[in-house]
């Protein structure tokens, strides 16, 4: 019996050997792909990864912002544009003003001022040039050669003729100052320049927001500024619509900080544009008052107001209000150009270390040396100033 079980046993271990041979081989297990996309067949022609030399892949170039650069710590007159801006008055476009002819004082204020609470227009007395006698008609004790002193002349000194004077008397101070006034003309005192009427409130809000900004940016905030009381331009929406005035000092007291912050002021700009209103609107400060005080009184008044410091007052005395006797001692551009007119080499001072008064502030001329020179030249060393701003433009050796 147990032979005959031996026996079945080795025959079914025989069969299933056979029917393992004659089926066919089972397929390996191929490994999951890691993703859904099929790989396109490689030609035996094309080099595959491995075939080709090994290379750096290039790097993706970053290009680098442009810097924000702050604005110099002493502007030039290209910064100052905004501040002598003419009065924004009526919603079109305003044709140049015609020059009329009026009294001029170089200690004075000679622009004519728009009065930003009442309107009314502060300027000097206009002289009708129909009332003077002609030359032919003139008695002859009135036909008197014209007088070569350049000291000015309150009854002949006119808006049309106080920058010819002032320039004659540059050049009989210092002759050298000709070539200078025939390269460079100056618009700010021409008659067409003291015949454009200036709003002083909008002139000192101008260089409050002038402060640390470009030019570019502080002309948008200004504009942002005018069309957050101009109701046509708030409710447009749009550029095309030009502001009808600039805002009464009132309008602005009455705004929230947060409103004027709308316009793209800082929290401490848009205090002082409020402070400034307030002196404009309870009195403290008028166009009369900044036509006929004194300078040195005017700069009291000013510096007084918060946010407003010495060189933000001479530029608008200067370039607001066109005051023909102001001179900036803390102008770094002033200074420099002084130190190029009188020969010296700006550019080896620029990295040498203060002079005169020992201070990096006084690195190209010193306080008093400005002081000294600027003094011969009353009392128009407005007109000299900018023309000290000139100096780096010009090739001094020509002024010899």
């Amino acid at each position: 019996m147990a032979s005959r079980k031996s026996a079945r046993l080795s025959a079914r271990a025989a069969n299933a050997t056979v029917a393992n041979l004659l089926l066919p081989p089972s397929p390996e297990a191929v490994p999951p792909s890691k993703s859904r996309k099929r790989k396109a067949a490689t030609d035996e022609s094309t080099p595959t990864p491995s075939d080709e030399a090994p290379s750096t892949p290039q790097k993706r170039r970053v290009r680098n912002k442009e810097p924000n650069l702050p604005p110099p710590a002493t502007p030039t007159p290209s910064a100052v544009g905004l501040i002598a801006t003419a009065a924004s008055l009526t919603p079109t476009q305003k044709p140049k003003p015609a020059a009329v002819n009026r009294l001029a004082d170089p200690n004075k204020t000679n622009a004519p001022l728009f009065s930003p609470q009442t309107s009314r227009i502060v300027a000097s007395k206009p002289i009708d040039n129909d009332d003077a006698p002609s030359p032919s008609k003139a008695p002859s004790s009135q036909l008197q050669p014209r007088p070569t002193t350049t000291t000015p002349n309150p009854k002949t000194t006119t808006t049309a003729n106080i920058l010819e004077e002032a320039c004659a008397h540059l050049i009989a101070i210092d002759p050298r100052m000709k070539n200078l006034i025939d390269k460079n003309p100056c618009r700010v005192f021409s008659p067409e320049g003291l015949a454009e009427q200036i709003d002083p409130f909008e002139a000192l809000v101008s260089s409050i927001i002038s402060q640390q900004v470009s030019g570019a940016a502080a002309r948008a905030i200004k504009s942002r500024f005018i069309a957050l009381f101009d109701d046509a331009a708030a409710t447009t929406g749009t550029a095309d619509t030009p502001p009808k005035r600039f805002p009464a000092p009132s309008h602005v007291c009455a705004t929230p900080l947060p409103t004027l912050r709308a316009a793209g002021l800082s929290q401490r700009k848009a205090e002082y544009i409020q402070g400034i209103a307030s002196k404009f609107a309870q009195g403290e400060l008028s166009a009369q008052m900044l036509a006929d005080a004194p300078y040195e009184e005017l700069v009291a008044k000013l510096t007084a107001v918060r946010g407003l410091g010495r060189w933000s007052v001479e530029m608008f005395a200067c370039f607001a209000l066109k005051r023909m006797d102001v001179f900036s001692l803390g102008d770094l551009g002033v200074q420099r150009g002084m130190a190029a007119f009188a020969g010296r080499d700006v550019a080896r001072l620029k990295t040498a270390k203060g002079k005169g008064g020992g201070s990096a502030k006084w690195k190209y001329m010193s306080e008093k040396e400005m002081e000294e020179i600027s003094e011969r030249f009353r009392p128009y060393r407005s007109l000299f100033m900018w023309y000290m701003w000139r100096v780096e433009e010009t090739d001094v050796s020509t002024l010899e």
